[in-house]
């Protein structure tokens, strides 16, 4: 008898031994079990003609991840990045997005710049089932459930950027960049609000020979210039146009690629007087901007400065750790619809993920370049935009298969 009541006390005393070891094991991981660190990929040019552009993007998105594992990291993790030197070229992006998909087995994916090096990418985390989140303006005609697409969408920038130079600057248009895409987005807009389009012309990555574009805008006379040109060779763009008396005075010229960084990095005083439009610049006066720049400058060093791209790449690893802890996971699948709706009070204002399509409500601002390589805030909208990705000029099916005939045409060059 006794021995029987002994092994049911020796019974007890284990099932409630295991009891208190499981309570212990799942509440308090980081004392009873090793945490393992959450894997991301960062995939930037740190060298090529886009290098300029795409560091501080990529310090950025190493900031809050140093801000974040210094609050604890998440789910009691510490995020460990992985940045890759993808080098200007859209196949190397790719392939570094399969080895730390596939062999690094990152969480997610943070970068790209170019349109070029988004899509391939974009096509690798598809077929992988993971998460890219891409913090540059983009040209739209597009919409992934892989993708969250962290800046703006054309009626968030080019569309509205376009209506305010008919209401102040004029109505005849040249354009110049290197998306063919972007210029019918342009041209549509133009000329439904009655406005001409009198020239355009390309300018590819890395040319520097804008002298015959020169030209075509002496003839034909533009009211206004709508520039789309990334990376180095606006440099040569608006150093030939001073050269030929074009100032903005004459003729100004409206930037969608041109930010802060850039302006700093080009070392040329021939874009003060012009226009750009961004969600986000560093001017902005508010309490979360100041504390942004405030962070960057502590880190990056005084001269840093900070871009749309910059406070986008930010707050998209905050909106990742927000819709991970979510989740409870950071399985891609239960991430995915974690992130719809997620907001965050960004140094633009407070903005949010939209239900479905995984793209950013943002705002709307025009700056005017000033000498010392800031932007004075011309307008802003009163509230965030929401994105559309297709804009309504045309249908779906209709942008669908005009991006298909450009692509045709670009790979026939």
């Amino acid at each position: 008898m006794k021995k029987n009541n002994l092994k049911i006390t020796a019974i007890i005393i284990i099932l409630i031994t295991i009891s208190i070891i499981t309570i212990l094991w799942y509440s308090f991981p980081p004392f009873f079990k090793p945490s393992k660190n959450i894997k991301v990929g960062i995939l930037h040019s740190l060298t090529g003609n886009l290098a300029i552009s795409e560091k501080p993007v990529a310090n950025a998105t190493l900031l809050a991840i140093k801000e974040i594992n210094q609050n604890g990291g998440i789910l009691g993790n510490k995020i460990e990045p992985i940045l890759v030197d993808c080098k200007s070229d859209e196949a190397i992006f790719a392939q570094e997005a399969k080895r730390l998909i596939t062999q690094e087995h990152v969480a997610a994916l943070f970068g790209c710049w170019s349109s070029p090096s988004r899509i391939a990418v974009k096509n690798v985390v598809e077929k992988h089932k993971s998460l890219l989140f891409y913090p540059v303006q983009f040209e739209g005609i597009e919409n992934s459930s892989h993708v969250v697409y962290a800046s703006t969408t054309p009626n968030q920038q080019i569309i509205p950027g376009i209506i305010w130079c008919m209401q102040h600057l004029g109505k005849k248009f040249f354009l110049v960049g290197s998306d063919l895409l972007l210029h019918e987005i342009m041209k549509d807009v133009i000329h439904a609000y009655n406005g001409t389009v009198v020239g355009e012309a390309y300018l590819a990555l890395g040319d520097t020979n804008a002298s015959h574009i020169i030209e075509k805008i002496i003839s034909t006379k533009p009211d206004v210039i709508l520039n789309n040109i990334e990376g180095e060779p606006n440099i040569a763009f608006f150093n030939a146009l001073r050269a030929q008396g074009i100032t903005p005075e004459k003729i100004p010229t409206m930037s969608f690629s041109v930010s802060e960084p850039e302006l700093k990095v080009f070392k040329t005083d021939s874009m003060t007087g012009d226009y750009a439009t961004w969600s986000y610049f560093e001017s902005i006066d508010n309490d979360e901007n100041k504390a942004f720049i405030k962070k960057i400058r502590n880190a990056y060093g005084n001269d840093h400065g900070t871009s749309d791209a910059m406070e986008a790449a930010y707050y998209s690893v905050y909106l990742w750790k927000q819709a991970v802890e979510k989740a409870q996971s950071v399985q891609t699948d239960l991430v995915i619809p974690a992130l719809n709706n997620q907001a965050f009070n960004a140094p633009q204002g407070l903005i949010h993920i939209a239900e479905k399509t995984l793209q950013a409500w943002q705002f709307f601002r025009i700056g005017k370049i000033r000498s010392d390589k800031q932007f004075t805030i011309l307008w802003s909208s009163e509230k965030a935009i929401r994105p559309l990705p297709y804009p309504p000029t045309r249908t779906v099916d209709e942008w669908v298969e005009t991006r298909a005939t450009l692509d045709k045409k670009e790979n026939k060059k």
